[in-house]
């Protein structure tokens, strides 16, 4: 079986300077997730390469990306602006190296915030659904659904990805939220994950049984958009 080859690249974001990503692309990709990275980690964090490896196996190539903040070592995000214009910056490049495959847009926490908000300000060009690995619906200990008020906007299909133990999502909150936006909305929930989808030591399951359940989940998503197996 070939091994999908990881290839680095420079992306140049409009109002920052470029930024590193990371390219992963299976033989016979099927789609490509531009995934972007959460607040307090980079794109090569353990998560983030165990995710794209796990798409990988299900023939989906994912475009990884630093935010500005992020590359220049900064632990202060990006204002959204910002953000959302990295988004966008990935997003063209997937569609340039990865051309004739579908677009899937989104990442985990802070990056699929900024990228649900990026198409809900102007669509992505390619894109067409997103997929979100843990939405932050609300600072933790701070409920709210106000970080949803944008996805009304967003009109291509959503999945949410998100584990019962998430205090950033609490469930009485997100249901509603996803039910809300009607069948262009995905609630796939992780039994027993927390936020950044550890499970409790006690659990029958572990973490890589977890990464097995979001990815193939991710994948079967994929399936009801008519994205298939080549």
């Amino acid at each position: 079986m070939t091994v999908p080859q990881l290839r680095s690249l420079q992306l140049a974001v409009e109002g920052a300077d470029a930024v590193s990503a990371l390219l992963l692309a299976p033989p016979q990709a099927r789609a490509c997730f531009v995934f972007a990275h959460g607040a307090g980690a980079g794109m090569t964090h353990a998560f983030m390469a165990q995710a794209a490896d796990g798409l990988a196996a299900h023939g989906i190539a994912t475009l990884r990306f630093q935010f500005p903040y992020m590359e220049k070592g900064s632990k202060r995000p990006d204002p959204p602006a910002l953000a959302q214009a990295a988004v966008r910056a990935a997003a063209a490049e997937a569609a340039r190296l990865c051309p004739g495959l579908p677009l899937i847009a989104g990442g985990k926490s802070f990056g699929a915030r900024m990228s649900s908000q990026a198409q809900s300000v102007q669509p992505l060009p390619k894109v067409v659904g997103l997929a979100f690995l843990g939405f932050p619906l609300h600072p933790a200990g701070k409920p709210s659904i106000a970080r949803a008020d944008h996805l009304g906007g967003v009109e291509i299909p959503m999945l949410f990805l998100q584990g019962t133990r998430d205090k950033l999502a609490e469930l009485p909150l997100l249901e509603p939220v996803v039910n809300g936006l009607g069948p262009m909305a995905t609630l796939h929930l992780i039994d027993q994950a927390d936020h950044a989808f550890h499970v409790p030591a006690r659990s029958v399951r572990n973490d890589r049984d977890v990464m097995v359940e979001l990815t193939q989940a991710f994948a079967t998503w994929l399936e009801g958009l008519g994205v298939r197996s080549v």
